[in-house]
């Protein structure tokens, strides 16, 4: 491995997942698995090579007969469900394709649209069981995964800062979580009035570093993927991580990279550490140990409103397009 740079190095320890919705990237570097967002269909759904995407996903919503509002929200997860449709052409394995995030505190609703994506995924041929709904990590939707996931639909619970969100989605037996890195940081540095961390005492590493020993002390299939990188430190900090999902920037500075590549994270280091034992976890104590984690709170709901406005600026884009008037206008 001597010739071979970081990303190439960093294979052999860590499954590699783009995080993109840009289809010249996903073919480019040809990860195992994608995952999207709502701020990355919206920039992709901004570049006019994907103009027939949108036209047709328009067109196919208006076929079925909605109108107004409802036929920009159906647009907008038919073209959502195209995006990774498209992507799938691409990789072996799953996209990660995410629910409304204005639905991060209603359970049924949560679920009735997991529905609804999955069985666009089904119309369009594809096996469902290369698809990840992504959800927010909040109790609602935590629950809704664990009955998505009671029936077969597998979930990847995303906007995670903390320990508690992570043992709950343990308890829920979801597909995979989505603890971020960067976020964390970025507050941390806000907060603290800092430039920046060693990467030894970034507080983002460590929070995925806490929950990856925890989920392999305890024999927990839900796989860990880590998210939201900065750096390609962050990145290397990580080396052994299940999954790390990274940006098209970032893969290339790893490809440019040849440093010596460790493994960071095993489950034998799990083991050998210092077993991290937690109570059982209630709506109540759940939501309390939310609220007393101001970093984990903050930034769940500035991530929640943060996709709910790039779905907001998706559907003006929409508007704007087919000359459809919003109904609150």
């Amino acid at each position: 491995m001597s010739n071979a740079n970081n990303l190439e190095q960093l294979q052999h320890y860590t499954t590699i997942v783009v995080d993109s919705s840009d289809l010249d990237a996903v073919q480019k570097f040809r990860p195992i698995d994608a995952t999207t967002n709502p701020s990355l269909i919206t920039a992709a759904a901004n570049q006019s090579q994907n103009r027939s995407l949108i036209e047709d996903a328009f067109e196919l919503a208006r076929a079925e007969n909605y109108e107004g509002d409802a036929l920009i929200e159906r647009s907008i997860d038919i073209l959502t469900v195209k995006f990774g449709v498209e992507i799938l052409k691409y990789i072996d394995g799953r996209v990660s394709t995410e629910v409304d995030a204005s639905l991060s505190y209603d359970t049924e609703a949560t679920v009735q649209k997991a529905y609804d994506l999955i069985n666009l995924y089904q119309r369009f041929g594809i096996d469902t069981n290369r698809v990840l709904i992504k959800i927010a990590s909040t109790w609602e939707g935590i629950q809704a995964a664990r009955q998505l996931e009671s029936e077969g639909i597998h979930c990847n619970l995303t906007l995670l800062f903390g320990l508690a969100q992570a043992q709950a989605c343990a308890d829920a037996r979801v597909t995979l979580i989505s603890p971020f890195v960067g976020r964390i940081l970025d507050w941390y540095k806000k907060a603290e009035n800092k430039d920046s961390y060693p990467i030894e005492q970034d507080p983002g590493v460590l929070s995925v570093k806490k929950i990856f020993q925890y989920y392999k002390q305890n024999e927990i299939k839900t796989q860990v993927m880590g998210a939201s990188f900065r750096s390609t430190a962050q990145v290397l900090a990580l080396t052994g991580c299940d999954l790390l999902t990274i940006a098209p920037a970032l893969l290339e500075q790893l490809s440019a990279q040849s440093d010596q590549v460790q493994p960071q994270l095993s489950v034998a280091q799990a083991l050998e550490a210092e077993k991290i034992t937690l109570e059982p976890l209630n709506e109540a104590s759940f939501k309390a140990q939310l609220e007393n984690d101001l970093m984990a709170f903050q930034l769940l709901q500035s991530g929640i409103d943060g996709f709910i406005k790039a779905r907001e600026q998706l559907a003006t884009l929409l508007r704007s397009s087919f000359g459809i008037a919003n109904i609150d206008d």
